[in-house]
C-alpha cells in the first residue's frame, strides 16, 4: 500500500514537470504533436525507471559500502548518458520515425533534470532500490500524463482564434501553468 500511495504521489499530486519543474525543456519542446509527446514520455519512461534502478543498485553496493558517496552525481549522470544512447540506438533500428520526430530532445533526455533529479531524490529520501525504482517509474508516468494532456490541448489550439500577442509560445505557457493549478488540485488526495 505504501508504494501504491508514493506512486500516485509522483505521477500526480507532486507531478515532476507541473509541481516541482523539472523536465520542463522537453516537455515544452516536443509537446506540439501528441503522437511525439508520447514516444518522449515513453522514452524518458524507459530511462528513467531503469536509472532508478541502476543508480539505487550502484549506490546501496558501491558507492555507500566504499565511502564514495560524494560521486552519486557523476556515477548518476554517466548512467542516465549511457542509458540514452542505448534509447537512440534502439529507436533509430527499430522506430526511425519517432527518432526523427523527437530530434534534439532525445539526446537532451540525458541532461533533463528530472532524470537526475529523481535519481538524487531517491538517495536524499534514503528510498531502498525498490522504493526507488517505483518512485522513478511513477514519476516518468506523471510526466508522460503532462506531456500528453499539452500535446492534445496544443494540437487543439491550433483551429483556435488566438489572439495575435497570445500564439505560440506565450499560449503554451499559460496553458502549462493552467496545468499546473489544475494538477495542484490532486493535492487534497494526500
Amino acid at each position: 500500500m505504501t508504494l501504491l500511495l508514493l506512486a500516485v504521489n509522483a505521477c500526480l499530486i507532486n507531478n515532476v514537470v507541473l509541481s516541482q519543474f523539472l523536465g520542463i525543456c522537453s516537455f515544452l519542446g516536443v509537446s506540439k504533436k501528441p503522437d511525439t509527446a508520447a514516444g518522449m514520455g515513453m522514452a524518458l519512461t524507459f530511462v528513467l525507471t531503469l536509472s532508478s534502478l541502476v543508480c539505487g543498485i550502484l549506490y546501496h553496493f558501491l558507492l555507500v559500502p566504499f565511502g564514495l558517496e560524494y560521486l552519486k552525481t557523476i556515477v548518476f549522470i554517466l548512467i542516465v548518458a549511457a542509458l540514452v544512447q542505448f534509447v537512440e540506438m534502439f529507436l533509430k533500428k527499430f522506430a526511425k520515425t519517432l527518432y526523427d520526430a523527437l530530434g534534439i530532445y532525445l539526446p537532451l533526455i540525458t541532461t533533463n533534470c528530472a532524470v537526475l533529479g529523481v535519481a538524487l531524490i531517491n538517495v536524499q529520501k534514503d528510498y531502498s532500490i525498490l522504493t526507488g525504482t517505483v518512485y522513478g517509474f511513477a514519476t516518468a508516468i506523471g510526466y508522460t500524463i503532462a506531456i500528453i494532456i499539452l500535446a492534445n490541448i496544443r494540437d487543439k489550439m491550433v483551429n483556435n482564434d488566438v489572439p495575435g500577442s497570445f500564439r505560440g509560445f506565450p499560449i503554451v505557457m499559460i496553458t502549462a501553468a493552467l496545468m499546473s493549478i489544475a494538477f495542484f488540485g490532486f493535492s487534497a488526495l494526500k
